[in-house]
Order: C-alpha cells, then sequence, then structure tokens
C-alpha cells in the first residue's frame, strides 16, 4: 500500500500515548551482510526554512512514492492517504500538533550526575545521546541558532554530564555523554553509561530519545547496540543521521551518505515491530533543522494534550 495523489482511503491510526520500537529478538543487533535489492527510497529535496509558528505545508516529492510500513505516523494523527505530508528528508509524517516549532529562548540550566539531580518543574524534555564525535553539541547549537550554547570540542567525551536546556521556558533539550570514547577512564565510562540508561529508564518527563548517528561513515556495531538497548526497554527513540553533507571518496571505499542512511536502516529493519521516525542532517548546511523543531514540536504538544 502506497501513498498515492488518488486515493480516498483514509486511514485512522489509533496509537499508544507514544509509540514503542518493540526489539523481535531479545539478542543485540548485529552487523550482517546487506542486501542491495531492498533499498528504502530517500526523501532529498533542498533544505527548508522554518518562518512560522503554525502547521506547514510539506509537499511530497511527485517522483518518490514512499510505503505506508516505511513511513512513521505521530501518535493522535489521522492520515488520509491523499493529503499526507512528509517532512524533508525524513520518513516522519506532519501532523496537527505541529504548531509553535520556532526556538526564541534558550538556556542553560544546570548538569546533573543522577537523575533525582535532574530539573523538577515538569517540562517536557528531548535527549541527544550518540557516539562521542557525532556532533550532538553542533546540533543542538544549531537548533537553537546559537553557537556556543552548547560545548563543541575536537576532543572526544567532553559532556560528562546530563545537561539541560530550558527551550522558550516551556521544555528542554538535553545533552548527555557520547558513548564509544575509548580513550576515556574505565571507570568514567562506566559511571557514563549507568547514569545515561538511569535517565532513559527513570525520566518521566522524556518524551523522545534522539539518537545520533555519523551519515559519513558505514554502519558501527555500538549504534546498533545501542539502538536495540533502547528499543528493548521500549524508550521512544528517532534516529537523527549527522553529517549529511559530507561525501567520502569512491575510489577509497567511501559511501554516500545516503546509501549509509539506506544500509543502517536494512541493519535494523528486521529487529523492530514498527519502524523509528528518522531524519537527515547537516550542521553545517542546516539540512534537517526545521525538520527536527517540527518533529519535536508534534511529539511535545500531543504529549501536553495527554
Amino acid at each position: 500500500n502506497q501513498i498515492t495523489k488518488n486515493s480516498e482511503m483514509v486511514l485512522l491510526l489509533h496509537l499508544p500515548r507514544f509509540p514503542l520500537y518493540l526489539i523481535t529478538s531479545s539478542h543485540s543487533l548485529r552487523l550482517r551482510a546487506l542486501s542491495t535489492s531492498s533499498k528504502t527510497t530517500l526523501l532529498r529535496p533542498p533544505k527548508a526554512t522554518l518562518t512560522t509558528s503554525q502547521p506547514v505545508t510539506v509537499t511530497n516529492p511527485s517522483a518518490t512514492e514512499l510505503s505506508l510500513e516505511k513511513l512513521f505516523v505521530p501518535p493522535g494523527t489521522n492520515v488520509s492517504l491523499d493529503s499526507a505530508r512528509v517532512l524533508n528528508g525524513s520518513n516522519i509524517l506532519l501532523s496537527n500538533y505541529a504548531n509553535d516549532a520556532l526556538i526564541s529562548q534558550a538556556e542553560f540550566v544546570k548538569s546533573s550526575v543522577k537523575t533525582e539531580d535532574c530539573p523538577s518543574d515538569g517540562l517536557p524534555e528531548f535527549a541527544l545521546v550518540g557516539r562521542s564525535n557525532v556532533g550532538k553539541s553542533s546540533l543542538l547549537n544549531s537548533l537553537v541558532r546559537r553557537k556556543k550554547l552548547a560545548l563543541t570540542s575536537k576532543k572526544p567525551g567532553k559532556t560528562q554530564c546530563i545537561n539541560h536546556f530550558r527551550i522558550n521556558d516551556s521544555w528542554y533539550l538535553v545533552d548527555l555523554p557520547g558513548y564509544g570514547y575509548a580513550s576515556a577512564p574505565h571507570e568514567l565510562r562506566m559511571d557514563w553509561a549507568k547514569f545515561t540508561k538511569d535517565y532513559f529508564l527513570n525520566r518521566s518527563t522524556l518524551v523522545s530519545v534522539f539518537l545520533l548517528i555519523d551519515a559519513s561513515i558505514p554502519a558501527k556495531q555500538i549504534d546498533l547496540d545501542y539502538a536495540s538497548w533502547l528499543g528493548q526497554n521500549q524508550i521512544p527513540m528517532t534516529i537523527i543521521f549527522t553529517k549529511c553533507d559530507k561525501r567520502k571518496k569512491k575510489k577509497n571505499g567511501g559511501k554516500r551518505p545516503e546509501e549509509n542512511v539506506d544500509d543502517f536502516q536494512d541493519l535494523i529493519r528486521g529487529f523492530f515491530q514498527s519502524v523509528p521516525p528518522w531524519i537527515m542532517t547537516s550542521s553545517v548546511t542546516h539540512q534537517g533543522r526545521d525538520e527536527i523543531l517540527l518533529h519535536m514540536a508534534q511529539l511535545r504538544n500531543y504529549w501536553l494534550k495527554h
């Protein structure tokens, strides 16, 4: 069943409070040979410009057709197959909850090393996590359009706490420690993993985890394992593919970001009962920035009303 212009069918999806990405196997995801016969078609329009806090119309490219089972339908969304809109460079349908997406104010609030020490005002929050040097701080700075709100560093492993940034005095962006930095002391790496996972499991105001994956390189086992853990624990997750502006040279065995995105989805497709939402981004060109804000807005507004 594919989205077509002439379809008159309306599909009503009754979803739980948050979409759950359930693992179909109790084992961690494993790298395997990729089939070249089943690739996901990606949307590659130019970057959008978010100029209003009202819902925007995102037209479907006429040459692109995505099957419904590969799309993410936000909770509480009624999908009309003849008028559905997909956010650029993603698999995410736009819903009527995508209001007040603009960021007008952002401020650092506090750093915590325990979940119970995090802000207790009950505001919804989105957590950014990924392998060290994946570009978390750069993405956060891009989202708020400020160069130094979050600390960026050429040295991986700089973020060592749960860092809360209050947005528009109404919700939080949370910068979490990166994983996979081999040069960090073993004890420190264990502490990061412990309090980060405790935060995921016990933070009642967490709307979604945004798992950052470097699209300029092939899939890493540690990223697949992290996605697997989030899925097994039924933690809402959005995959953010970073560094989509980078192009590796074919003669050196490199792949285009679009190919690495396809490959990553192939690797996780068999392990999830429902497809996680994903967005392609670049902190250099700001590709995906507006799409992330709209996606956050529709998840956040649904969360606040339910």
